[in-house]
Parts: structure tokens; sequence; C-alpha cells
């Protein structure tokens, strides 16, 4: 990209937020914070009002650049980016999604109208029939209620305890994994971080009050609880009749997907530590069977074998 370009897209960039840091400017364009500082300077000798507070970063007083012409390759992942939201969010998120792209589209040149509508049959994105249902018109709710810091009152249905439960929580943030969405909040009756899926949100209330967000952030959460990139692949089988006792609990161990096989359900799992999900599984006892790696089954063995000791070993022999 050359200085002309760079400048051009810094202007934009600080457009995005009420403040900007020197740092993420060096970080999205890979310049020297050096760079950045040569580079806020020429905006400034052209004319742009910026401002800056030490220890805070830039921010623009009252400018705006006028509507910023497309690239083709930009409109194509904007296309992309629908097809993603089409199958991978609820009503409220499509509906608007798809507002924007038209507004987006109607700008555009007509060479790249066309090449937009050229490329849509080309692109198809898959949402595997095991993928949860979606709880429509939720996710803008959960959103706002985000960034306005707002407490939510869930009417949630525990599949664990085939029962809805009413309970207040603190939203830190939405996760997308394991084919479906989920609300991670500090929940006020469990006094703790909890994980919920919001296709078993039957009921949403945004309540007035609101809350200080200093208990811990979404990102750590995420680190201590989700797969890490030395993660395990595990597969292992489920007889169905106890699969509705670990609907919860799987996520907590990696789970990423599944396959019904009739009689039993094939699982698959990312996880950080062979031995916590060996620990885990033995508590379905036989009526779960690894498939791999080797060195699940491993831990399994030795886990049944202390059991065994424990139990057994010193069982008196029948009279």
């Amino acid at each position: 990209m050359n200085r002309t370009d760079r400048l051009t897209a810094m202007l934009i960039h600080l457009q995005t937020k009420r403040v900007v840091k020197a740092q993420e400017l060096a970080n999205r364009f890979g310049i020297s914070l050096r760079t950045v500082y040569r580079d806020v300077r020429a905006l400034e000798a052209a004319g742009v009002p910026l401002g800056a507070e030490a220890g805070v970063g830039y921010f623009l007083e009252d400018y705006h650049l006028p509507p910023v012409h497309l690239t083709n390759a930009e409109a194509s992942a904007l296309l992309f980016g629908g097809k993603l939201v089409e199958k991978w969010a609820d009503a409220s998120l499509r509906r608007e999604f798809e507002s924007a792209l038209y507004k987006i589209k109607s700008v555009l040149k007509r060479p790249d109208q066309e090449h937009l509508d050229d490329l849509a049959p080309y692109v198809h994105i898959h949402r595997p029939p095991t993928a949860p249902p979606f709880a429509d018109g939720l996710m803008t709710d959960l959103q706002r209620a985000l960034v306005q810091r707002r407490v939510l009152r869930l009417a949630y249905y525990s599949n664990y305890n085939e029962a809805d439960t009413e309970r207040e929580v603190e939203p830190m943030g939405l996760f997308q994994y394991g084919a479906g969405w989920h609300l991670l909040a500090f929940c006020r009756l469990r006094q703790d971080f909890r994980d919920f899926r919001v296709e078993r949100i039957r009921r949403l209330t945004v309540l007035p009050e609101t809350f200080r967000r200093d208990r811990s952030s979404l990102q750590d959460y995420l680190d201590r609880t989700y797969p890490r990139a030395d993660s395990q692949r595990a597969v292992v089988i489920f007889q169905k009749a106890v699969t509705r006792f670990l609907q919860e609990q799987r996520y907590g161990h990696g789970f990423v997907a599944e396959e019904d096989l009739g009689e039993g359900v094939r699982m698959q799992f990312q996880t950080p530590s062979l031995e916590a999900l060996g620990r885990w599984l033995l508590t379905y006892t036989d009526s779960v069977r690894v498939e791999g790696p080797d060195e699940l089954k491993a831990w399994m063995q030795r886990l049944a074998e202390e059991v065994r000791r424990t139990y057994l070993d010193d069982v008196p022999e029948p009279s």
C-alpha cells in the first residue's frame, strides 16, 4: 500500500471509533509508531482536524469523508459476509444485514453490481442438520444489552432438568461455537459465570438496571474455558439414552460436532486435556466408548483401574 492510499485508509479508520490508539493504527497497517506519528502530522497538514490526548489516542473533531467507494474485492467480501449471516444468524440479524447490504450495493458501480450477481450462485455456506435452531429475534436485543451493560432476565430451558428456569444475568459476550450461538454471562442465581445456549432462551427481558463490567473480560473467560491452539481431537460414541444429560456439559469439554448413528451418537471434541476429558467420560461408565485417540483410551483404562482398586480391592469375599 502506497502512502497516499494508507493516509486515506487511516482517515477512514479514524472515522470508525471515538478514539483510536497509535498502536492500533500501527498494527492495522503494519507500520512503526514513528511512521504513524509522521502520517498523523501529514493529515493535520492537509487540514484534517485531528485531536489527540496523551496516553489515550487520536480522534476526529466533527469531520467526515464523503461516501467511500468500495473496491471489487471489498464488495465480494461483503457478499461472503452476507452468506455467513444468512446461515449463522437469527432473523433479527439477517433482516438488518440484508437491508445494509442493499444500501451498499446501490452505490456500487454497475460492473461491481453485476460482479456480485454473477458471483452469488457460486458461493454456498453449509449449515449442518445437527446445528441447533435459532431463537429468532433475540440477537439484536442481546447485542444492545451488551453495549449498554443492561441486566437481562431470562426464561431459560435447562436440557438437563428438562424444565424452564428464570434468572437474572449480566451479559459479557456472544460466542459462536459448536454450531450454535452462546450468551456468556454472570448468573446472579449461581453467583458464577455461565454459558447459555441462545436457542434455549424462551423469553428475554432487557431490564432498566445496569451493571459494572469489572469481573472479567470476555477474552479472559474464553482463554480459561475453551479449546486452545494446542488442543487435541477426540472422538467418542455415546448411547443415545444418555445424550440428554450431557447437552450443557459437553461444550465445556470442547464439543465441536456430532453424528447420529441410530442407537448411538458419535461426538467430536477439541480438548486441551485428554485426562480431564477422560475423567468426565468416566462418569458415563458403559454408556460411552472412545474411538480415538489411543492416548485417551489409555487414560480411560488407567482411570478405570484406579476406580477398581479404590472400590473393589477391599471388598470382603462372600462367605
